[in-house]
């Protein structure tokens, strides 16, 4: 198989999670969300935890200086020499530039940045009613809603709202994302590397678009 190197973009809620999962479990590729990693990393306590924790709670955008060596170190390991899935990463057009500089380095390139569009209102209907389980493990209150209503039907803990999926967090991380992300639409179609696909579909019609679209030449 050809090196695949894909970029997931698109507003909060977008389904980019499900879909990099379809795609890690389809291609064989390593996917990497880097909201997950941070995540984790606050649950731990670790030093970008902390650093990390204010931002997220907020809504707002983690610095770059705190996630571009840890996205840079994933792909060039072992696990992504065949390529790699992300998500979560470039947010910015500077961090776009960053990624492209970085992959560079390393002899490779960007394959694909996947545009999952979703509007506003769909956006703010999927976040409010997510709940994810301390492991990671996401159902919607009415499209994935769990078999024990707040039990996660994996590991059995309790099911929260994250704080960046209460309402107002929520509605600011759509302004963010146009103010700060969705300029990475035009950065990657004048690279011409953007596809995109319609993200207000059912999970398994996205999944097929995005099929189709990276299996494209």
């Amino acid at each position: 198989m050809a090196e695949l190197n894909l970029v997931l973009l698109g507003p909060p809620g977008s389904g980019k999670g499900t879909q990099g999962e379809r795609l890690q479990q389809e291609l064989g590729l390593p996917y990497y969300a880097t909201g997950d990693i941070l995540r984790a990393a606050v649950r731990e306590g670790t030093e970008l935890g902390r650093a990390a924790k204010g931002y997220m709670d907020s809504g707002d955008l983690v610095p770059d200086q705190l996630i571009i060596d840890m996205i840079v170190a994933r792909l060039g390991s072992p696990e992504a020499a065949d390529g790699f899935i992300l998500d979560g990463f470039p947010r910015t057009t500077p961090q776009a530039e960053a990624l492209g500089r970085a992959i560079a380095a390393l002899g490779r390139q960007l394959s694909t940045a996947v545009l999952i569009d979703v509007s506003d209102e769909e956006v703010i209907s999927r976040l409010s009613g997510r709940r994810t389980c301390p492991q990671g493990h996401v159902y919607h209150v009415e499209h994935n809603p769990p078999e024990r209503e707040g039990v996660c039907d994996i590991d059995g803990e309790t099911l929260e709202i994250r704080d960046d999926d209460r309402a107002d967090v929520v509605r600011n991380r759509v302004q963010q994302y146009h103010e700060k992300t969705e300029p990475l639409v035009a950065y990657y179609e004048a690279e011409g590397l953007l596809g995109r696909v319609d993200g207000d579909q059912e999970p398994g019609e996205v999944f097929e678009e995005i099929r189709t679209l990276v299996a494209s030449p």
